[in-house]
């Protein structure tokens, strides 16, 4: 429906509507700003930050790399998470290449590209097998990463991740999936953001629920940046890159052999914690599976305690696993 009107706006109001994105754009920038450092690595730049005990070779602990979901950003972790687990691990969060403050050069989008690229910036941070944590979206970024690249991954934890094709896109995301480049730019410059500000409340109600959306979630939580044009683009260009990915990548499973956790909410709104979570036992051996009973999509910021022990719980099973001969 977005990409239509867009279409059919007359040029006045395509110009007022283009200098009004760039106005909140200036002010998302101004009311949350970087909260870390930047990585020149192959083209993109990738906001992080690398917090808690220095690497140690060998580590008492594993360090904890986290990889945010669709249109989300690092502050999904930083919010609650990363304060919880920095006295006990080494933790690295990320904005995803295209994503936060992280830029890519192109539409170099494909999960297959992302999990090279973090398999680049593993081995330039010399993160030494982390424990990798993806939440949503960013679960299916691990999960090839852990596949492509398994010198580079310790154990997977897992957070409401996308692990199987669905039918249907969840209801918050329908107005994204925009196949055609030009129409997508378009209506990021046009319509996405104002639609965004009057459908906010109604959007973030699905995606938190039936948890509730914290107050501070527009800026602590990283959720203004969601409104610049280059965020709704980028968001865009990642869900029209999935594809056939996650079918191919769903088909691989059984070859994991590492330590697998994952942490699904029973009444998450946006993926169902059977088709994603419970199915997956029967592919990945030894997989430990963890259910918020009542919970939603947003652990990281709805539950951080609760998260945090299952992320602990899977540092111990890596520190119990040997690692394969390479």
């Amino acid at each position: 429906m977005l990409a239509l009107a867009a279409i059919a706006m007359p040029g006045v109001a395509a110009g007022a509507l283009a200098a009004f994105t760039g106005w909140v754009a200036r002010r998302a920038r101004a009311v949350v700003p970087p909260l870390g450092s930047f990585l020149e690595l192959d083209g993109s730049r990738i906001h992080h930050i690398d917090a808690g005990p220095a690497a140690q070779a060998p580590p008492d602990n594993p360090a904890v790399l986290m990889i945010h979901g669709l249109g989300g950003t690092m502050r999904s972790f930083t919010y609650a998470l990363c304060e919880d687990l920095e006295p006990q691990f080494r933790v690295v969060a990320l904005d995803r290449p295209g994503s936060g403050y992280s830029t890519r050069p192109d539409d170099r989008a494909s999960v297959a590209h992302q999990a090279g690229q973090i398999a680049r910036f593993i081995a330039s941070k010399n993160l030494h097998r982390p424990l990798v944590v993806g939440h949503s979206f960013g679960g299916t970024i691990a999960l090839e990463l852990a596949l492509d690249y398994p010198e580079c991954v310790g154990g997977l934890a897992l957070i409401a991740p996308l692990t199987h094709p669905q039918a249907t896109i969840p209801e918050p995301f329908r107005s994204v999936a925009i196949h055609s480049p030009t129409l997508r730019w378009l209506v990021a410059w046009t319509l996405a953001t104002p639609v965004g500000i009057i459908e906010r409340k109604k959007m973030l109600d699905v995606i938190f629920g039936p948890d509730v959306v914290p107050d501070d979630f527009a800026t602590r939580g990283g959720g203004m940046l969601g409104l610049r044009p280059c965020s709704f683009y980028s968001m865009s260009t990642d869900l029209m890159a999935v594809g056939d990915e996650l079918t191919k990548l769903a088909g691989r499973y059984e070859r994991l052999t590492l330590p697998v956790g994952i942490l699904f909410g029973s009444a998450d709104r946006i993926l169902d914690a059977r088709m994603h979570g419970v199915a997956m036992a029967d592919k990945v051996k030894g997989l430990h599976l963890d259910v918020i009973e009542g919970g939603g999509h947003m652990a990281p910021i709805t539950a951080p305690a609760r998260t945090a022990a299952f992320i602990r719980h899977m540092a111990v099973r890596m520190r119990r696993t040997p690692v394969l001969a390479e």
